[in-house]
């Protein structure tokens, strides 16, 4: 059974190998642990358990991620939010942490990653986070991060981003269908 003042952790993902690994890792560190493939089932966890902690996926068939972090500290102001994801853009970032996220992890995560990131809702006003790496980004991720930007100010619309790109719909959906390249 587990320990009653264990953390807590509701882990929300699509990808079903990912979310049973990730769970089982944080329950071996002692944790107690819920998990759910998408949006739906992760607010009914949300409301029956509370939990401290979240990481959820950006993009499932079931749902937006970045819509599901409001509704999570809706249930529970105090959840901390790590958004996980395997289309990470500036944009999207932004996005999740303007809606309430703590912080923004690529895929792949291991669980210490994760814990960092639940660490920074901690930091005093005058600490600083890590430092962002300095090495410029590829021109295909600048790309990507503008993509990703017009997307998000379009509501996730396809074909008004396209439009305001200048490109073809199937053009962008090709686009999007890849990882980005390089950094």
């Amino acid at each position: 059974m587990a320990d009653e003042h264990a953390p807590t952790l509701l882990i929300v993902d699509d990808d079903e190998r990912f979310r049973t690994q990730l769970g089982r890792a944080f329950a071996r560190r002692g944790w107690r642990v819920w998990c759910a493939a998408g949006p739906p089932e992760a607010r009914a966890l949300a409301v029956q358990h509370a939990p401290e902690h979240a990481v959820v996926d950006l993009r499932m068939p079931t749902g937006n991620g970045l819509d599901l972090i409001r509704e999570l500290l809706a249930v529970d102001e105090a959840t901390n939010v790590v958004v996980l994801t395997g289309y990470g853009s500036i944009a999207t970032a932004l996005e999740a942490v303007r809606r309430g996220a703590t912080h923004y992890l690529s895929k792949p995560a291991d669980v210490d990653a994760i814990l960092a990131a639940f660490a920074r809702k901690g930091l005093a006003p005058g600490d600083d986070p890590p430092a962002p790496e300095t090495e410029p980004p590829s021109l295909a991720r600048v790309e990507w991060e503008h993509i990703q930007r017009v997307l998000t100010d379009c509501q996730g619309n396809i074909t008004q981003a396209a439009k305001r790109l200048g490109i073809h719909r199937r053009s962008l959906q090709r686009k999007l269908a890849k990882y980005p390249v390089g950094r």
